[in-house]
């Protein structure tokens, strides 16, 4: 059942083909009704109909064969014959009879026939492997057989309903596709509009035509949209402005601290201060800074996280292990790439040592994944609740409690995720087995910047 499920799990998500298979099966179904409907309220008007035309071509027949001089009579069943199509047979004993189709029509007809001709009236529905449709009647003590063509009694087949009902579906079903299409797809516009907005891509314009839900509804996201890109353009500048403006305070107080007459340890704690502070408003600015179009080039991602390793191993508290495959390119931006490896690894220095240990332990990984370079970078740290996996890539989150006391501004990962996705990539975080956070970062080799 799994496995079924799995397969037709499209049916359930796709708003299209669930609005196709309904308006199929509802005009299928109504147009096996009207079928079967018609069919069945039409069957005894033409079964009376057609009982009336056998009655007349009968009755005609035997007067005229009746009236007719006997050596008229053989000219007349030939005309009757090549224009009429009605053809007489005398009838025999010997005769080899086959009866007619069993149908509740045929018996309607059979009924009406011989309430007018005469209950000893005989059908059949071939004479002497002659097919057609057989009606026996009487002149004087002679009997004869009434042969008509089958088309003339059967009036429409069973295949040329087949036909009509086919070529009707098919019809409706067309337009089942247009009205599903038509219902889907200023959603579907809506849903990739949606889509580009979580991956941090500003999309176009819907269009603003269509029935009037459509218009409103198009019309409210555009102005969603909009003020979403106003409030994003507004924090930027905030947070722009404002780091800029304390830089100088800043600068000043750092030289008011190399000038002052302060003991060792004092200078030290306050340049350490100052140090933060700095680093703090330099992720300010990173983060404020616009994620317009950029031109890339083809980057040695490889080459990139070699260099990255080598300088964190330089540090005294952190431990790089490195398993990097060679020649991994990727199409983007050198700077942003390397501050995507330096973020993550400078996160993992500061929140990933195991408990009662000095040293972070690092693994730093790269492979090519199909049309994709996966970088995965690992600490040895206590790791984060499950339920906080995500919340940690939204600026301004720290979660000191659960991975160890740190400063910062916690706009480290945010930082990341923001590069990441102007890099058309994606960024996942999971815990390792036995402790530790993974953060996988997968890029395009070849592409776009957004």
């Amino acid at each position: 059942m799994p496995i079924i499920g799995n397969r037709f799990g499209w049916l359930k998500s796709g708003l299209f083909w669930r609005t196709f298979f309904l308006l199929a099966f509802l005009i299928t179904a109504s147009i096996l009704a009207w079928v079967t409907s018609f069919r069945i309220v039409e069957r005894t008007p033409r079964a009376q109909q057609m009982a009336a035309q056998v009655i007349s071509i009968v009755t005609i027949t035997r007067a005229a064969l009746t009236h007719s001089a006997p050596e008229l009579r053989r000219e007349l069943l030939f005309d009757l014959a090549s224009n009429e199509g009605i053809r007489i047979y005398p009838l025999e004993e010997s005769d080899e009879v086959g009866p007619p189709p069993d149908s509740e029509l045929m018996l309607v007809l059979e009924s009406n026939v011989k309430a007018r001709l005469g209950s000893d009236t005989k059908f059949a529905g071939r004479v002497n492997d002659v097919a057609g449709f057989w009606v026996s009647f009487k002149i004087d003590d002679d009997e004869y057989w009434l042969r008509l063509d089958r088309e003339r009694i059967e009036g429409v087949s069973n295949i040329q309903w087949l036909g009509f009902g086919t070529t009707a579906l098919m019809l409706s079903l067309l337009g089942a596709v247009f009205i599903s299409r038509l219902i889907n797809q200023p959603l579907s516009r809506i849903a990739t509009a949606t889509q580009a907005i979580a991956k941090g891509i500003w999309p176009e314009p819907l269009p603003e035509r269509g029935p009037a839900e459509i218009r409103d509804a198009n019309r409210s996201f555009n102005q969603m949209v909009a003020d979403l890109n106003r409030v994003e353009s507004d924090r930027a500048v905030i947070l722009a402005g404002i780091s800029h403006d304390l830089r100088t305070p800043l600068a000043r107080m750092q030289l008011e601290v190399e000038m002052a007459h302060l003991p060792d340890e004092a200078r030290l704690g306050m340049q350490s201060d100052l140090a933060q502070m700095d680093a703090i408003i330099g992720q300010f600015l990173e983060y404020a800074r616009p994620s317009e179009n950029m031109h890339g080039a083809s980057v040695d991602l490889s080459a990139l996280l070699t260099d990255c390793a080598r300088e964190a191993g330089r540090q005294h508290d952190v431990r790089v292990q490195s398993d990097i495959a060679p020649n991994v390119n990727v199409f983007g931006h050198a700077t942003d790439l390397k501050r995507i490896v330096s973020n993550l690894i400078e996160n993992a220095r500061r929140y990933g040592k195991a408990p009662n240990s000095t040293t972070a332990e690092i693994d730093i990984a790269c492979r090519q994944e199909g049309n994709q370079a996966v970088i995965e970078i690992t600490d040895s740290g206590p790791g984060v609740p499950e339920q906080e996996l995500e919340r940690l890539l939204r600026p301004f989150t720290r979660l000191d409690t659960a991975r160890g006391q740190a400063n910062g501004a916690g706009l480290g990962l945010a930082i990341v995720d923001r590069i990441v996705k102007r890099h058309r990539g994606a960024i996942k975080l999971s815990n390792k087995n036995g402790g530790g956070l993974r953060v996988r970062v997968s890029i395009p080799i070849t592409g776009a910047l957004s």
